[in-house]
């Protein structure tokens, strides 16, 4: 299964919508996965899965290993042990071809943004399709624009990152991140360090392509707003356990049995600490 193409981009720059085919279909298995450092165990036994057109957010204490999932599930690292399957597809095991094809079926968007402050930002979105498809010059600027449109900044194209404020380059960066029109998109922390208008504001972009586009969302987040405001199921990683304290709907977990879940829904401090 391929899920990046020049044609879906040529598609893109007509404007067209990814079909919701096959609503539900499983397309990320995080099975067994063991994670760590200079081999100190993080993450230990971890296992979900992540479902066609979900928004599934990543929560949970500083130091329970949201990072070092994220960096697992977009191939970044190689698990200790375990596996994560994009697609039906081993992501930490796949080479050439097919890593590159599992690769460009995702999109991430990082918390720091990670734009090129040399470039516009059309250029900034346009770079991966540059390098990564045959489109010509006119056609990945077609893109790029639609790509700024879809995320309300088609009027800063000519900018550069500098020139932005934190939620416009958060924005940009998801625009970059859905330049090869991927059918994933992982965000770290997209609402990190924004008032609460702009990070609502973040929140409904993330649901307006949902809806749009049959995106389907990883997100790391600590926010507790954009957590109920976008959140279908939530994993909750615990340090402790080295793995997941509870997964489900965020409403859900706001009453769950396990006193260490509803402390982290009701922003309560242990007793002691």
């Amino acid at each position: 299964m391929s899920w990046g193409s020049d044609t879906r981009a040529a598609d893109a720059a007509r404007g067209a919508e990814r079909p919701s085919a096959n609503p539900g279909e499983v397309v990320i298995e995080v099975e067994g996965l063991a994670a760590g450092y200079a081999g100190k165990p993080i993450l230990e036994g971890v296992s979900f899965d992540v479902r066609r057109g979900e928004k599934l957010v990543v929560i949970g204490e500083s130091g329970c290993g949201k990072s070092t999932l994220f960096k697992h599930m977009v191939g970044l690292l190689e698990p200790l042990a375990g596996s994560v399957r994009v697609g039906g597809r081993d992501i930490a095991r796949a080479h050439g071809r097919e890593r590159r094809e599992i690769l460009r079926g995702i999109g991430v968007a990082y918390q720091s943004g990670a734009l090129f402050g040399s470039l516009t930002l059309l250029e900034n979105i346009a770079l991966p399709l540059e390098e990564l498809t045959r489109l010509p010059a006119r056609a990945r600027e077609a893109v790029a624009r639609l790509k700024l449109g879809q995320v309300g900044l088609e009027d800063a194209a000519e900018r550069y990152p500098a020139q932005l404020s934190g939620g416009m380059r958060k924005r940009a960066a998801i625009a970059r991140a859905m330049a090869l029109d991927p059918a994933i998109l992982f965000l770290d922390e997209p609402t990190a360090g924004l008032d609460p208008v702009t990070a609502a504001g973040i929140d409904q972009l993330v649901l307006r392509l949902g809806r749009s586009l049959g995106v389907t969302f990883v997100i790391v987040t600590h926010e507790l707003a954009s957590i109920f405001a976008i959140a279908d199921r939530a994993v909750m990683l615990d340090a402790t356990l080295r793995g997941i304290l509870a997964i489900g709907a965020p409403a859900e977990l706001a009453r769950h049995p396990e006193e260490r879940v509803r402390r982290f829904f009701k922003r309560e401090v242990a007793e002691g600490a």
